[in-house]
């Protein structure tokens, strides 16, 4: 009998714990202003507008409503994925005013976001549904005019990553996007046909061809650099200084010289040299007459 009781217990409280109490967020949501939504709970609406044109609507063509799950059970169909929505496209015609039922079957958080929007209309050009599950919270908004095709994502650190993004075309759309789940070919493609054995071979077997590879040669074709020393440098860099002043001093000479005799100039020169040695001598006397009259003086305590 007690062990008939404790079996019809235990089913009942793990019936408890299995059944997934979904928690409804659209009630409980307040308002913060253009377009935001926000609760206590985690749960958030951005970007929602149910009554404004977009440029290029003159009314709205047609009303629609969808339901989109997002969990780990849904990526078990696209092999190497981990989270996905249960949809990964969508169309619909321009001007669409589009509610979005967003249900969250994990136990973490996931986002239902859309990128692209017009941001005269909408605010950073998206539109955005967050809820930490298990969950749902609704949002609506009104599709812009121009056919294109919108990126639908969650941002959380690698969801999308891991398979939890989506294609919705407006109109005709303006082509697919890449590595869409179901839809279009991974950018890059995992490889599922190789076992670990083979690839541990794969890279040991290049390391050996690393190893073993022979050494580089240098070319000896290559014209050998030549090396400047740093007296190469001093003797150019004097002889650009002497040839500057060199024209430089032509050019004075040019116009001082002009309409002089041969012996004139010289005497010029002459009498410029005696000023510049007189001029010389003038200001280095007076520190020679000081250097060895300091010399010529008794020392303090000398016997002398």
């Amino acid at each position: 009998m007690n062990r008939a009781l404790s079996i019809v217990v235990m089913v009942l409280f793990s019936g408890a714990v299995m059944a997934i109490d979904y928690q409804d967020h659209d009630g409980m949501l307040m308002n913060h202003g253009d377009g935001h939504l926000m609760d206590m709970a985690g749960g958030m609406v951005m970007g929602q507008n149910a009554e404004v044109l977009p440029g290029g609507c003159e009314r709205i063509s047609e009303t629609k409503e969808i339901t989109v799950h997002a969990g780990h059970k849904y990526a078990e169909k696209f092999p190497g994925r981990m989270f996905a929505f249960d949809t990964q496209e969508f169309q619909f015609k321009p001007c669409t005013k589009l509610t979005v039922h967003f249900v969250n079957d994990d136990t973490i958080r996931h986002q239902w976001m859309m990128h692209g929007l017009p941001k005269y209309l909408y605010p950073k050009g998206m539109f955005h549904l967050e809820i930490s599950g298990p969950a749902k919270i609704t949002g609506t908004l009104i599709l812009p005019a121009d056919d294109k095709t919108y990126l639908v994502h969650c941002d959380i650190a690698q969801h999308m990553e891991k398979g939890m993004k989506a294609q919705l075309k407006v109109g005709k759309g303006d082509g697919d996007l890449p590595s869409i789940p179901g839809v279009t070919a991974l950018t890059n493609a995992d490889n599922y046909t190789i076992t670990l054995p083979d690839l541990l071979k794969a890279a040991e077997t290049e390391e050996i061809n690393l190893r073993n590879a022979p050494p580089v040669v240098a070319n000896s074709s290559v014209a050998p650099v030549k090396v400047v020393s740093a007296a190469d440098s001093f003797v150019s860099g004097t002889t650009v200084i002497g040839l500057a002043l060199g024209l430089i001093l032509a050019a004075f000479a040019s116009n001082k010289f002009k309409g002089m005799s041969i012996s004139e100039s010289i005497a010029y020169l002459f009498e410029q040299l005696r000023l510049g040695i007189d001029t010389l001598t003038t200001l280095v006397l007076p520190f020679i007459k000081k250097y060895f009259s300091s010399k010529s003086k008794t020392l303090p305590g000398s016997n002398s």
